[in-house]
């Protein structure tokens, strides 16, 4: 197998108007592919792993660099196929047609298992691209965090007359995704507690902003959230430990949140999920020297992770599962009550679906923050009468921190992204802007993904397995 860690790399996408590649056309995959592994941005960068476990940008350095030489010698009538991370051809196509074609993870029904996947992976013949890892438009944490920001205050209306002052959410995971939680809720209004089992990971929402305070236990963490309150404010703490633990714990001590939620990266439960008991030395060598047993264990507190969950929710505390298929996992375990709860997008998300609107996203490919801010100001001069997403605007602003290449996300609906990619246009053609910017979407969105425990649960129909 080919090498995946090499810890002298330091990508950082280029900024500016020089062009590296041929043309913005194939200068513009050839930044966002490096922006995916700057250190400001992925989560194992020297791994290229980007977010979300094991979800990578290339299969390995040699793929990169191969991927990297391709963009920079591309024309502007060929086109670059990309599978699993791995460059496999550049052919002649036309002017208008895509400048990369990538194909990631994909194996046919029978064969598609973790299983199978593992074995592909280890040999160096797949890699995972997660959902913006591999296409190279992951944007850092802002990416996920409107739409978790949609959903607590989703939650906040439907559960508290939306108001979430005084309210506190409990969840575990500051991943690539899961980082955005402490962010969101406090945007939201509400406080949360989210438990870490990897200090850099708390360290990271913590220099970002993301991430108010770190507390050396659960109850220190407790006391800030009541003091907090006390004076009216919302606050994020972070906490080390292990979720599996932790949650049984609450509820054999009574203590309950006001919202409660999951986003470890247990859909990975090899590279992903911390077994109860284990150190994290025993978790990284037990992951080369004995997946199997990582697997199993990881499992199984999986399943008693859920089964606090359940409880919790059987005494009223709205409780949700946010897409990490830890649910499955649980009922695969044997926990036949592991779906009482309801996933994020059937109970809070889905309505706004159903009216077009969904995510929305760009990336500087200046370099130059000022770029990002005129075209926010532009997102408001086009839609006006949108005072929910006028203050998502400003509070983003003024407290998300960019990572890698300035970057922004909003949501917003059908026609109205079309208007907004025209004028990006047309502020690049004449100037306005220093350099092209990225439009992008995501895999949280109406028309993107088929996944049955998440963006197609519980269809009406019960299509929830059709990806046609």
């Amino acid at each position: 197998m080919t090498n995946r860690i090499d810890n002298s790399r330091h990508i950082k996408s280029p900024t500016g108007t020089d062009l590296s590649a041929k043309s913005w056309l194939s200068e513009a995959p050839l930044r966002m592919l490096m922006n995916n592994l700057d250190a400001e941005v992925a989560e194992r960068p020297e791994e290229l792993v980007v977010y979300g476990g094991i979800g990578r940008a290339a299969r390995d350095w040699q793929s990169f660099d191969r991927i990297v030489s391709s963009l920079k010698e591309l024309e502007d009538d060929e086109t670059l196929l990309v599978q699993s991370g791995k460059p496999v051809g550049v052919f002649r196509t036309h002017a208008d047609a895509p400048r990369v074609l990538i194909a990631n993870s994909n194996l046919v029904p029978h064969w598609g298992t973790w299983k199978h996947f593992n074995e592909l992976d280890r040999k160096g013949l797949m890699m995972y691209g997660q959902m913006t890892a591999g296409s190279w438009i992951y944007i850092g944490s802002q990416g996920i965090v409107q739409g978790t920001y949609e959903t607590f205050a989703e939650m906040g209306r439907q559960h508290f007359d939306g108001n979430l002052k005084g309210k506190w959410i409990l969840t575990a995971g500051l991943g690539g995704m899961g980082g955005a939680q402490p962010l969101a809720a406090t945007m939201a209004g509400a406080s949360m507690i989210a438990i870490e089992c990897q200090p850099s990971r708390i360290e990271m929402r913590l220099k970002t902003r993301y991430l108010d305070r770190q507390a050396a236990s659960f109850d220190e963490a407790l006391a800030m959230v009541e003091r907090a309150h006390a004076d009216g404010k919302a606050v994020s703490v972070g906490v080390l430990g292990n979720a599996g633990e932790i949650v049984p714990e609450l509820v054999e001590r009574g203590i309950r949140p006001d919202m409660l939620t999951d986003q470890t990266s247990a859909h990975d439960p090899i590279n992903g999920y911390l077994p109860i008991g284990w150190t994290l030395a025993e978790w990284e060598d037990k992951r080369v020297s004995d997946p199997k047993a990582v697997e199993a264990a990881a499992r199984a507190s999986m399943r008693t992770h859920v089964e606090a969950m359940v409880a919790m929710h059987r005494e009223g505390v709205p409780t949700v599962d946010y897409g990490n298929n830890i649910r499955q996992v649980a009922l695969e375990e044997g926990f036949t009550d592991a779906f009482e709860f309801p996933g994020f997008v059937p109970a809070y998300i889905r309505p706004l679906f159903c009216r077009g609107v969904g995510p929305f996203r760009w990336a500087a490919l200046s370099g130059n923050p000022e770029d990002i801010y005129k075209t926010d100001q532009k997102v408001k001069e086009l839609i006006p009468d949108d005072p929910h997403l006028h203050n998502w605007l400003d509070m983003a602003r003024e407290r998300i921190a960019f990572q890698g290449l300035p970057a922004r996300i909003c949501w917003v609906g059908l026609g109205q992204r079309h208007r907004l990619g025209m004028a990006f246009n047309e502020m690049v053609a004449s100037g306005e802007l220093e350099a092209p910017v990225v439009i992008g979407r995501d895999h949280l969105d109406s028309g993107s993904v088929a996944s049955p425990n998440r963006e197609t649960e519980a269809m009406k129909d019960g299509s929830d397995a059709v990806s046609d």
